[in-house]
């Protein structure tokens, strides 16, 4: 059974730091891309970081340098550093897998099948 359960989510102030964690089944864990998503209201989900099974990752633009990516093999963990967060990183913050393409690991939503419920990051001025 695919489950996905993120946490550490929260409320912080500009400039600050939060450590999210997606905690994956087995069967989630066998997909090689695990990617971090966000949505805020009103917008479309926005990818924002993807590491494969090999710790491959590759990061978004509007992100680099301030969050990164890592995982726990042994526990089936896929955690999202953030720091030097800004207000505009308020969002709902999602953990996806899915199987990879042809030409690696997507970076679209659509992608992934399968999703955690959400974490809310919100980040004040």
């Amino acid at each position: 059974q695919v489950q996905l359960v993120e946490s550490g989510g929260g409320s912080v102030q500009a400039g600050g730091s939060l450590r999210l964690s997606c905690a994956a089944s087995a069967s989630s864990y066998r997909m090689p891309c695990r990617a971090w998503f966000r949505q805020a209201p009103g917008k479309e989900r926005e990818w924002i970081a993807t590491i494969t099974r090999r710790d491959d990752t590759n990061v978004a633009n509007s992100v680099k340098g301030r969050f990164i990516v890592s995982q726990d093999n042994a526990k089936f963990t896929l955690d999202l550093q953030m720091n030097s967060l800004e207000p505009e990183d308020t969002a709902m913050y999602y953990c996806a897998v899915t199987w990879p393409t042809t030409s690696g690991c997507a970076t679209k939503s659509s992608a992934y099948p399968y999703w955690g419920q959400g974490t809310q990051v919100t980040v004040s001025s």
